[in-house]
């Protein structure tokens, strides 16, 4: 049976029927033995047979020949002067929804007329009426509602776990803690944000609290590694690198530093459309698998806090870790099994991939910069002095400065020396504020004193009793090893190898021996890692000259 077919009696046995009923009496119960037998016949209810006889025969509405046919003007005409009055309300709507009426777009067309593409055309003058065009407007499906409705929607779903994330961040109900990790002076008390990495396909969700002044690379790329990297606690296995990421065009995807680092770990990026770029779509329809999980956690979680606020910024992620763990267990959107589940159960063929450690993540966050180092030996970055070698003073040096460093790297002549700390520099300021409370409503006195009576046992937040059900977790996750070799420095060449072996011993290659020459020749052939080459070389000069000691 195709889904959606609607059962209906035929017009010949309803008509056997109503004679059947009329040769009966009114008080007769064959009339509904009769009635009864119909709706077995049909596979249908007795109410359905008493609403078809009601509906047989009933007068229809009758309408003229020449039913929806234009009279005043013929109908390629009149249908050109109601696409240009369309055109007019369309071309005039502001953000708000207004635009010319009706009545106005007829009048600029008859007095002035319009200016297209095949010419000026003016619409003869007490011709169209409002009612007219309205009526027709509507009929053509050239009315507002129509013309400004969304283009339909594609729903789509990542094949397996980790294939496509999306990202976004939102400004949290709080607003703001009390006690702020920290604050830029001049700025005013930082926004506690909301940052969300959802799974497409299982919709595990991962989510932090951090205090920022806008949107900005640094806090989302720190956010993104501790959502791939492996979570501490074993009950939330959620962890690995995505094939992509999903998120607005704003400014954390516009950022150079965001991109090489999505680069350097394999991850490719992609965009929402912008609002309006295809006809009437808006953006908010594509990204609703990362919104929903804001809004259930601000009404779910974040409500609770006016009965305990936290105080700092690292007690509101062990609040909301603790809720996210019941998150993920709630029911997938759409499959017979939680969302955790499912993450669980779709993994890719060759398993998630592993993340990097915080230090070659670090690495990766470095963007080099060409400065000039002044007559002192010192260069400013952000208002923060760093010392550097005394050989470097009034040299171009590069600068290999990164969002999580706290120290600097310089290159210079093809050697990177560092870390470098800063000598001065800011020193940042905390403030805090109180905030004030709203007006009460006279009628709202009796609940809002309850409101303030009752409690809530902070357990609800913080306790550590959770009721969950266990997860079954194979032994070990399967893992696609990083390459951090990979990612290592390498040198161009053996000329730059050897010349960086140089000046690691101070001295030209020339004037070592033929055998430590054969040393540095066999290091070479085997690999150009520059740590590696440079580990190997040390540690071999300083064995040899430590049995040179102990054979005087």
């Amino acid at each position: 049976m195709v889904a959606g077919w609607r059962k209906q009696i035929s017009v010949e046995s309803l008509l056997q029927l109503r004679q059947r009923l009329d040769r009966l009496p009114h008080k007769s119960s064959e009339r509904a033995a009769q009635v009864r037998a119909m709706s077995e016949l049909y596979g249908i209810s007795t109410s359905t047979v008493y609403r078809a006889l009601t509906e047989f025969l009933k007068p229809r509405v009758v309408h003229r020949a020449d039913h929806g046919k234009p009279r005043v003007l013929p109908k390629l005409e009149l249908e050109r002067y109601c696409e240009l009055v369309a055109a007019l309300k369309l071309r005039t709507t502001n953000k708000q929804g207004r635009h010319l009426s009706t009545k106005r777009a007829i009048e600029l067309l008859e007095e002035y007329g319009v200016e297209t593409a095949q010419g000026l055309v003016r619409a003869p003058k007490g011709v169209l009426t409002r009612s007219t065009v309205n009526q027709y407007l509507t009929l053509w499906h050239l009315d507002q509602p129509r013309l400004r409705r969304q283009p339909p929607a594609v729903r789509f779903q990542a094949e397996h776990s980790n294939n496509c994330w999306q990202f976004d961040m939102s400004p949290s109900d709080l607003k703001r803690i009390d006690k702020p990790d920290w604050i830029e002076p001049g700025k005013g008390e930082p926004t506690l944000m909301l940052y969300s990495v959802v799974d497409d396909r299982s919709g595990v969700a991962y989510q932090e609290y951090r205090c920022v002044y806008g949107e900005d690379a640094e806090s989302a790329l720190r956010f993104l590694f501790n959502a791939m990297a492996p979570k501490t606690d074993p009950e939330y296995p959620f962890q690995g690198r995505p094939l992509m990421i999903y998120l607005d065009n704003g400014p954390v995807v516009k950022s150079r530093v965001f991109q090489n680092v999505m680069r350097a770990l394999g991850i490719e990026w992609m965009t929402h459309i912008p609002a309006g770029k295809d006809g009437e779509r808006v953006t908010a329809r594509s990204k609703g698998k990362v919104e929903r999980p804001f809004r259930t956690v601000k009404e779910a979680h974040e409500t609770l806090y006016h009965f305990h606020r936290p105080e700092t910024e690292q007690q509101a992620n062990e609040w909301l870790l603790r809720y996210l763990m019941r998150y993920i267990r709630q029911d997938h959107r759409s499959e017979q099994h939680s969302r955790i589940e499912d993450w669980l159960a779709n993994f890719p063929p060759d398993g998630i991939r592993e993340m990097c450690t915080w230090e070659q993540y670090c690495r990766f966050a470095r963007e080099p910069e060409r400065r000039r180092v002044g007559v002192d030996a010192r260069v400013s970055v952000e208002g923060t002095s760093y010392e550097v070698e005394p050989d470097m003073a009034g040299e171009y040096v590069l600068l290999l400065w990164g969002l999580f460093d706290s120290e600097l790297y310089v290159e210079y002549e093809g050697m990177r020396t560092g870390p470098y700390y800063p000598v001065a520099g800011p020193i940042p300021l905390n403030r805090y504020r109180a905030f004030k409370r709203g007006a009460v409503e006279a009628r709202a006195d009796r609940i809002r004193t309850l409101a303030d009576q009752i409690n809530l046992p902070i357990e609800a937040l913080a306790g550590k009793e959770l009721h969950l059900a266990p997860l079954n977790l194979p032994g070990e996750l399967p893992l696609q090893l990083f390459d951090a070799d990979a990612h290592e420095f390498h040198f161009a060449n053996v000329i730059a190898a050897k010349l960086a072996i140089a000046d690691e011993l101070a001295r030209p290659l020339a004037k070592l021996s033929q055998e430590d020459r054969a040393v540095i020749e066999q290091v070479l052939s085997e690999t150009l890692t520059r740590s590696v080459v440079l580990a190997r070389i040390r540690e071999y000069f300083r064995s040899k000259k430590t049995g040179e000691d102990h054979a005087s």
